[in-house]
């Protein structure tokens, strides 16, 4: 058994470390829930789409920042001769059993660490991929004309795009051309 002595201080151990993983969690989650609002907003233009999209990945790459180096701390704690250090205040008539128990409690909290990572990661490779696209989108605006009045002209008087009223026109003048040739050979005959 724990002595009552060292009862207190797992508690607290197990707490601060619970609480770690809950700050890291509730962390990850507002992240998270901040990329589905941000990105449930339509911003007015491509441009402005790249600018939100890459103030996410930073937030992402900070926040995968804290976890590597809180996973490098995990890391380095539960190595043996540290596990033995930190319980060397601690008297017990069983030693082993409460250094398995910190090992236990470290690699918990390092594979939890770990998943937060890995979903980060996630997160990280499908913001780069949508600023790829944001800033494909954003040149092909860029580069794309912008609509003379007489195109703007077309498209508010009945919304019908410039080539469908050439085509149009064409056809008509083909009508008129042929409808005209028929009537001059009719003349003709006569």
């Amino acid at each position: 058994m724990v002595s009552a002595f060292l009862q207190p201080a797992l508690r607290v151990t197990i707490c601060v470390g619970e609480a770690m993983k809950l700050k890291s969690s509730l962390m990850l989650l507002f992240v998270l829930l901040l990329s589905v609002s941000v990105s449930a907003q339509e911003p007015a233009s491509a441009a402005e789409q790249v600018d939100n999209l890459k103030a996410q990945l930073l937030e992402v790459q900070g926040h995968e920042d804290v976890l590597r180096t809180h996973l490098a701390q995990l890391d380095e704690a539960i190595k043996p001769e540290n596990i033995e250090r930190s319980l060397a205040g601690v008297g017990s008539t069983r030693p082993e059993e409460l250094r398995e128990q910190r090992r236990r409690q470290l690699s918990i909290e390092r594979d939890g660490v770990l998943a937060q990572l890995q979903t980060l990661e996630n997160s990280r490779l499908r913001l780069e991929s949508a600023i790829a696209n944001a800033e494909t989108q954003a040149y092909h605006e860029s580069a794309r004309p912008k609509p003379t009045d007489t195109n703007q002209i077309m498209m508010v008087a009945g919304g019908i795009p410039l080539w469908f009223v050439f085509a149009g026109g064409g056809s008509v003048a083909l009508l008129a051309l042929g409808g005209g040739a028929l009537l001059y050979r009719r003349k003709r005959l006569r």
